[in-house]
């Protein structure tokens, strides 16, 4: 019978290896981005009656780990949560039970404590006049379903953005020949008479007027009022403008269209 040896130096080799990565021990293993403490989360309300759908939006928008998400499922249990906790952005759905999502952000935009929290809506209705409808019912935006929940948390998260600690200072009010404009009161009246304007109109209003006599382009528009690089069609930058153009009236002649570039707000 053959005995096999191994070599004495080949052994010590291989066994001070072995002991030496027992006493490493495991590998260690990249620890993940620790979630963000529920003092900085951002909370969403989603009103939305179909229970897959909220799910699915609290899972896309939760996975970030930067969010709390809150689910209802009526128009009633949305006001009665946002008045017991004022959200930081709500997903608002418009075929609701009890009361109407349109209802609902009527009256959301009616509260002080609320009027100014970002409400994405989401809906099945694509046509042109329902859009209309709920931007001028104080939505910031419309999602139309089917949707994609990945593009759907791109704009949560763009919206949630604007606005925060940081951001450039703002002028507290404008006063022109026919425009006057306090932005910390949220007053905007033309010749003494008052404009009441969307939320998105008033921020358009706001930064075009802190840029004045400066050509802004639509994307640049869309990056500063509206939060996106992508997503959203800059035709929806000409729309806003010539609604606010003619709720101002008079004043409305102030912003010009910069042919090829984009608008500027003269004096």
């Amino acid at each position: 019978m053959t005995l096999h040896v191994m070599p004495p130096s080949r052994l010590s080799t291989e066994r001070a290896g072995s002991l030496g990565a027992a006493a490493a021990g495991p590998r260690p293993v990249p620890a993940r981005p620790a979630p963000a403490s529920r003092a900085h989360r951002r909370r969403v309300l989603v009103v939305e009656d179909e229970q897959d759908i909220a799910d699915l939006i609290k899972h896309t928008l939760e996975r970030g780990g930067d969010v709390d998400v809150d689910t209802v499922g009526s128009g009633d249990a949305a006001l009665k949560s946002a008045a017991e906790q004022p959200p930081d952005l709500v997903v608002l759905d418009l075929n609701l039970p009890v009361l109407s999502g349109l209802e609902v952000c009527r009256i959301l935009r009616q509260r002080p404590a609320t009027a100014a929290v970002p409400i994405i809506m989401l809906t099945a209705r694509t046509a042109e006049s329902d859009r209309i409808t709920g931007l001028d019912s104080g939505a910031d935006d419309y999602v139309t379903k089917p949707f994609s929940a990945r593009e759907l948390a791109a704009r949560v998260r763009a919206a949630l953005r604007r606005g925060r600690p940081g951001d450039a200072p703002q002028a507290p009010a404008y006063r022109g020949a026919h425009l006057v404009a306090d932005f910390e009161a949220v007053s905007v009246t033309v010749d003494g008479a008052p404009v009441k304007l969307t939320r998105r109109e008033f921020e358009l209003l706001r930064y075009l007027v802190e840029n004045r006599n400066r050509v802004l382009s639509r994307d640049r528009l869309l990056e500063r009022v509206w939060g996106y690089d992508h997503f959203i069609e800059t035709r929806s930058v000409d729309v806003h403008v010539g609604r606010l153009r003619a709720k101002l009236g008079p004043a409305g002649r102030q912003i010009e269209t910069v042919v090829g570039l984009g608008y500027r707000f003269v004096e």
